[in-house]
């Protein structure tokens, strides 16, 4: 008998049918009786106060129940809390409706209920607000002078400050046999998930509610809710199974959560609250921000000096943060560092984790710099990276716990033709067209929190597994059922995952690429300890042959516990539920990293990025071509669903690249293309021949699975890739994302 491995396999996505036949339930979705309907009226202004709001011609409307604002607004409901969500920055959360100060363009300053959604939104139409306007400020570069560093709190767990300076970087800077000083501007973005913001609020008395919300963290949402409205945890049920499309979005409770909580307790209903596309500008982004490097290197191309300034974007209110500078010193040894991030606080609502937040902005300056001082030293500069190649993370000076970078390099180029290039800028056409190649590094942090999973297991040996994950559309059901099925030996139709219910064992938020690495090893621990017991009880058994032997002696494959040396001694499980009576038994673990052991080392994933791009040489415009992403990420549990990953992610960095920008005028401090018509992202003649290579990295350190995060890793690498492709086709370099054909044309 040999054990089938479901780890490894790619195994299609177990919730795909329900997905592509429309029979998944979204969190706007859910069919519930007596359901009232929000629409939430937004400020027109940037900065002031409300000195009167005249909701009287909107009431007289058949159908309104009510119109909430600041000066009706449920007195339960306000509490000064600084972290009200696992996610939240340094600062105090914002609270829809608290008073009449108006903090940024776009703020929620009203929710009218109605029996339907658009009676709600017809009556929102007729509220007559009178404002008082005061001077605002929204402009980053503009304001630059003002930048300060960011206040220290909770979010420095997983978003570290700039590590110390280290060498004396001024000296050996303007020592350098090369020198490349470079600025960078990178423009704000907007997540757009295809699935709006939505919330069903089901009132069941007593103010216990179950919620059905737009989250990438159960649990985080029903701690924000019993936080804010004071309520008690058990009394708050939030279930979200289907998530369509998250990118960082829905980390943090969005506002229609608060206002939907707030009208079902004021009105004791059951009310959904639904944003419309523009109301999915009106929070969180990923923030603009200005870059500067500066880097120096010996004749031979080994760094010596790296200076790397970032100043953000955030809020009057919150100091949200990004680890936007770190990477260069985690990526390559540099004897002689300097490195600052700073915040400009702006009257903009504050900034949101976006896919790779920091990463994808840090890496974009930090690789093009390395391209630019390849092209001054006459190196190729996929050599350049192989001569500042390192096992060792310079900034904790620790070794890192895997770190197939180099390897990565060698098959992506291999695979992707690097050594057709010319070398020389404008040298490659097709036709009309300039031909360009470039390529970049990719890093991303692999961190592991802790979570909880519960196991059941019938007489029949069918199992149930809980835990309040989150699945974002990465395949986290998919491939936690196949982490199932690999630890017991069953077939994977036979082991449900229940998910993404606050009522389930802990998850934290979906984000950071942890999940796999976070959530997997709990239901692999939950496996283990129910093999544990079922092991215990056939040891037991009457004239049991695995009576003298040892756990790790033994297998357990298609409903038996085998001995490993000997095949053909083995136990069945159902005679063990039926010698002792069982009907079901079930078991709880907790997984989490330990810090004694985690800290020896430093954890990565890596990716090497090679792109060829097509510019008009006329007209400028440019299509990427084709593009290979190789990723060292420890064992790949799901290739399908894997390769999907890191595919989303490198069509996001050409939307990164060539696409993707939100315009704000500063006049009015409001964004002017909150939609999808002027909000560019790709099409399909866009993404053309895209390929993802998993290289083979064994991680016995990171967890007992050898997993890591490939959420982030697939973007990271893209837009710098692009960007040195560009130049490489043009001769020109531009420093600013996204590039426009304007740019090149001569």
């Amino acid at each position: 008998m040999t054990k089938l491995p479901s780890i490894g396999q790619p195994i299609n996505r177990l919730e795909g049918v329900q997905k592509v036949t429309g029979t998944a339930k979204y969190s706007g979705e859910y069919n519930v009786d007596n359901l009232l309907y929000g629409y939430v009226v937004n400020s027109t202004i940037t900065k002031g106060k409300i000195k009167s709001i005249d909701t009287a011609e909107a009431e007289k409307l058949d159908g309104i129940i009510s119109i909430l604002t600041h000066e009706n607004q449920p007195s339960t409901a306000w509490f000064d809390l600084q972290y009200a969500d696992m996610d939240a920055p340094p600062g105090t959360v914002f609270k829809p409706l608290k008073d009449n100060e108006i903090k940024y363009n776009g703020q929620p300053i009203a929710l009218v209920v109605a029996e339907t959604f658009e009676m709600a939104r017809y009556a929102a139409h007729l509220i007559k607000v009178v404002y008082t306007e005061e001077e605002f400020s929204t402009d980053l570069s503009g304001n630059k002078g003002k930048a300060r560093e960011p206040k220290k709190g909770l979010a420095s767990m997983l978003k570290p400050p700039p590590p110390k300076p280290k060498g004396d970087f001024g000296k050996a800077y303007q020592a350098s046999f090369a020198k490349i000083e470079s600025d960078f501007t990178h423009g704000t973005e907007h997540h757009n998930p295809m699935e709006m913001f939505a919330t069903t609020v089901v009132y069941e008395g007593k103010e216990k509610l179950k919620i059905y919300d737009k989250t990438q963290g159960t649990i985080n949402s029903q701690m924000y809710v019993a936080n804010v409205f004071g309520l008690k945890m058990k009394n708050v049920q939030v279930i979200a199974p289907f998530v369509g499309g998250g990118f960082g979005s829905g980390l943090r409770p969005q506002y229609q959560l608060f206002m939907a909580v707030m009208a079902s307790l004021k009105l004791k209903r059951n009310v959904r609250v639904t944003l419309d596309r523009a109301q999915m500008y009106t929070f969180g982004h990923r923030p603009p921000t200005l870059q500067t490097t500066k880097f120096g290197a010996d004749e031979n191309g080994k760094l010596n000096a790296a200076y790397h300034k970032a100043i953000g974007e955030t809020s009057q209110f919150e100091d949200y943060v990004e680890t936007v500078v770190n990477w260069a010193q985690m990526l390559y040894p540099v004897e002689n560092t300097l490195l600052e991030h700073e915040l400009v606080p702006l009257d903009v609502y504050s900034p949101l984790d976006m896919r790779a937040p920091g990463g994808s902005t840090g890496m974009h300056a930090i690789e093009i710099t390395m391209d630019e001082l390849a092209y001054k030293l006459k190196i190729d500069p996929l050599e350049l990276r192989l001569i500042n190649y390192s096992d060792i993370d310079t900034t904790s000076g620790k070794e890192y716990s895997s770190k197939e970078l180099k390897e990565c390099y060698l098959q992506g180029a291999e695979s992707f033709g690097w050594k057709n290039r010319n070398p020389e800028p404008r040298s490659m056409k097709r036709g009309n067209k300039l031909v360009g190649y470039g390529m970049a590094t990719g890093i991303w942090e692999a961190n592991r929190l802790l979570a909880r999973a519960e196991i059941t297991m019938t007489k029949d040996l069918k199992v149930e597994i809980k835990n309040a994950v989150t699945d974002i559309g990465t395949g986290t059901l998919t491939v936690m059922t196949q982490i199932a099925s690999d630890e017991l030996g069953l077939p994977i139709e036979d082991i449900t995952f229940l998910y993404a219910d606050s009522k389930m064992p802990f998850a934290p938020i979906q984000g950071g690429s942890f999940t796999v690495a976070t959530v997997g090893p709990a239901v692999q621990e939950a496996c283990r300890s129910m093999n544990k017991r079922l092991f215990n009880k056939a040891k037991v058994l009457k004239n049991s042959p695995l009576a003298k032997a040892k756990f790790k002696e033994v297998i357990f494959d298609q409903g038996f516990i085998i001995l490993k040396s000997d095949l053909n001694v083995k136990v069945s499980v159902k005679q063990i539920f039926e010698e002792n009576n069982l009907k079901a038994t079930q078991t709880t673990s907790t997984a989490m990293p330990n810090p004694l052991r985690h800290g020896k080392k430093a954890r990565a994933v890596h990716s090497a990025v090679f792109v060829e791009v097509e510019v008009d040489e006329e007209l400028g415009m440019i299509e990427v071509k084709r593009a290979v992403t190789a990723v060292a990420a420890g064992k790949i549990i799901n290739p399908k669903t894997a390769e999907s990953q890191i595919l989303g992610g490198m069509i996001w960095g050409i939307s990164k690249a060539l696409h993707e920008e939100t315009i704000l005028d500063n006049r009015f401090g409001k964004y002017m293309n909150a939609n999808l018509a002027e909000y560019h992202i790709p099409v399909h003649a866009d993404v053309q021949d895209l390929k993802a290579i998993f290289v083979k990295e064994d991680d016995n350190f990171v967890n007992d699975l050898g997993v890591k995060g490939i959420g982030e890793i697939g973007i990271v690498g893209m837009p710098p890739a692009i960007a040195n492709a560009i130049f490489h086709a043009t001769g020109r370099r531009i420093h600013n994302l996204p590039i426009h054909f304007d740019q090149l044309i001569s």
